[in-house]
């Protein structure tokens, strides 16, 4: 599964589950409803700033971990 359709997968439960409809979204982050529906399908070329509104307004935060267990990019001494 995509990164894309993880997060979109995460933010149509979190709705689903405060019992908000996608238009109630759309209206509270400012944004159209298509976006919040192409957000929930996954589609990867949403806006990452309106994608983090959204994720604001649902109470949810996005963790980055390196991929492979290892801390890409640190230098060792």
């Amino acid at each position: 599964m995509k990164a894309s359709e993880q997060i979109g997968m995460a933010i149509r439960t979190r709705r689903k589950r405060l019992k908000i409809t996608q238009k109630e979204l759309a209206m509270t982050c400012g944004t159209g409803l298509r976006f919040i529906v192409d957000l929930e399908k996954g589609k990867p070329t949403c806006q990452i700033g309106k994608t983090f509104q959204v994720l604001q307004a649902l109470g949810l935060a996005i963790e980055i971990t390196p991929l492979g267990g290892d801390d890409a990019g640190s230098k060792k001494p």
